[in-house]
Parts: structure tokens; sequence; C-alpha cells
């Protein structure tokens, strides 16, 4: 397989929706960094609900965004509390999966602290390709145009790149006609002319 078609671990986001601020939340947080060493970020409501009793802006869940090693490592532990398995549905069209555990006790190593309490926690995983960066980043970001471009230029399998234009001229216009005998013609006067 070729190395850039080789996918990887781009990162792991655990997410653990408390539905509500104040000390729950806040022992939500010491749970999730106490497993990753690694201080999560509060999520906020966008839209007020009175029947869950949400208000805009109010503060309701926590997250963590982790790469490389730390990354692969809680991917590990949570897999083993489900037992190393995951439906096809939860893949998405990216290849991309999403997870969830119920009890965070289930995952192996981690023991019961009646301080913290018992949570559920999603986790999402984003795989991609080395070379994705590049049609994301800030500075100078890029399409992926270079297969587009050669499929344009090639037409009837002659590659364009190879051929001055004063004869990709007389090509199309002997193409016009479309024939094979009158194609080959322009393979050879190709081949021959450079």
């Amino acid at each position: 397989m070729n190395v850039m078609e080789k996918p990887y671990i781009a990162k792991a986001t655990i997410n653990i929706g408390v539905g509500e601020g104040g000390e729950k939340l806040t022992r939500a947080e010491a749970l999730i960094e106490s497993l990753v060493d690694q201080t999560p970020v509060r999520t906020y409501s966008k839209v007020t609900n009175p029947e869950f009793g949400i208000r805009k802006k109010q503060p309701i869940a926590c997250k963590v965004t982790l790469r490389g090693e730390k990354a692969e490592k809680i991917i590990s532990m949570v897999l083993a509390g489900l037992e190393n398995r995951i439906k096809a549905s939860q893949f998405d069209k990216e290849g991309n999966v999403s997870f969830g555990i119920r009890e965070h006790i289930d995952i192996p190593g981690v023991r019961y602290d009646p301080d913290i309490g018992i949570f559920g926690m999603d986790v999402s995983v984003t795989f991609q390709k080395p070379g994705h960066r590049i049609k994301e980043r800030r500075i100078r970001p890029k399409k992926n145009t270079k297969s587009t471009k050669s499929y344009k230029r090639r037409i009837n399998g002659i590659n364009e790149r190879k051929i001055p234009s004063y004869y990709r001229i007389e090509r199309w216009l002997l193409c016009q006609e479309n024939t094979e005998k009158q194609q080959e013609n322009v393979v050879d006067v190709e081949i021959t002319q450079q």
C-alpha cells in the first residue's frame, strides 16, 4: 500500500455531557483529567430549552481532544471496556468512528471513586490520510487538484503534458473527425516530433 494512502489517527475527542453546570460538571472534569492527564474544556449550550432547564450559554458538558500516543492509549482503553466490538453503523462516510461507554468503571484499570461518581462518555476518533492538512490549514490552503488536472489533460489516452502546444492544436483538429486511424497518426506525430 502507498504510504500516502494509509490512514492514521488524527485525533480522539472524549466528551461527557452532564446537562447542567455546577458540582456535577466539576466532577466530570475531574474524571477526564484523571483519565488522560489533560485539562478538559467546557462546552456551552447554544439555545435555551425550558423543558430540560437549559439556558443559552450555560455550561453543560466538557471535552478533551487527544492526539498521538495519548489518543491511541485512550482508544485502546475504552475499546477494551467495550470488549473490542464496534458496530458498522458507528462509522460515518469518511471512515471516522464514534462510540460511547455507559459507565467509566467499565474501562479496565479504572476504579470507582465515591467523590466523582459514575459517568458515561462519548469517544469520537478522526482518521486522516497524510497531506489532508494542506487542504485545511489557515495559511495558503490548497485543493488537491493534481488528479483532476491530469484527468483533464488526458484525452483519448494521450498525456498532453508531453506534447508541445502547437501539436495540441493539430491533434485537436485531427480528433474532431474521431477515427482510430487518425488518432494513431497523432500519437506517431507526438513521438516522432519530440
